[in-house]
């Protein structure tokens, strides 16, 4: 089984390039973050036409999630748990498909820190740090994928001293990150890769032309699905394309 992770930076916007990479990569399951519309106005139809079951939870111009799957969806739930209902920003789902859980994340930003941004992002992290821990007593195939917003060492970013102030890499988002490590889950990228591997380049500066990128897009696995994990990698080409996302494409392969 084939997952894969990739905010598109607007579903809309990018859907030719989605399409296109359907197609090419034929993802068995692709968590997709950013799509910037409600849940009516998710494109599904196309979509659906290659195969796809689609759940989205959906929120206008800002962030929205969605699961497409070529298996039934399942037990799905909308919002990450520990909601005071404070939380009206449209950033996880998670549904069960093909004997895999998979969670879709889209981790808050937190620039500028700090400020009121940061503290929601590390406030949401304690949130998904809560229920990752309680995920893992089901003792289930589970993938936990998405933009993390987190560079989780200087490996992870071109350039660590332009970005030692950057929410992105300051330590108290490090930290949270490496919990979740700590809990026994399995960063699928580096099981395989070491070394300077981005799946982020701004639009700005050249950045993509120089290589210039960071590692922000993450899959982490559970030991159940560890144990199954025979291929992880990141898929440069959508982001060399006409009017891409500034995201590419990350995945990994679960013998299921």
């Amino acid at each position: 089984m084939k997952i894969a992770t990739w905010n598109v930076n607007s579903v809309k916007a990018r859907l030719p390039r989605l399409l296109e990479w359907l197609k090419e990569a034929s993802p068995d399951v692709a968590l997709l973050q950013e799509i910037k519309v409600v849940d009516d106005g998710f494109p599904a139809m196309e979509i659906a036409d290659l195969g796809y079951n689609i759940v989205t939870h959906g929120q206008k111009t800002y962030n929205g999630v969605a699961i497409l799957s070529k298996h039934r969806l399942e037990d799905v739930s909308m919002g990450l748990p520990g909601n005071d209902g404070s939380d009206v920003q449209a950033r996880y789902l998670e549904a069960f498909t093909g004997g895999v859980r998979v969670g879709c994340i889209y981790l808050p930003n937190g620039n500028p820190a700090p400020g009121e941004k940061y503290d929601y992002k590390l406030a949401w992290m304690d949130r998904l740090v809560a229920h990752a821990r309680e995920l893992l007593t089901w003792e289930e195939n589970l993938v936990l994928g998405g933009d993390y917003n987190i560079c989780p060492a200087d490996e992870d970013v071109w350039s660590p001293a332009a970005f030692a102030g950057d929410a992105l890499c300051l330590p108290q988002s490090r930290n949270r990150f490496r919990q979740l490590l700590n809990l026994g889950y399995t960063d699928a990228i580096r099981t395989f890769h070491q070394g300077p591997l981005y799946s982020y380049w701004d639009y700005q500066a050249g950045a993509w032309e120089k290589d210039h990128g960071l590692r922000i897009d993450h899959l982490l696995l559970s030991p159940q699905a560890a144990d199954r994990l025979t291929a992880a990698g990141v898929d440069r080409a959508p982001r060399g394309r006409e009017k891409p996302s500034d995201h590419t494409p990350v995945w990994c392969e679960l013998d299921v």
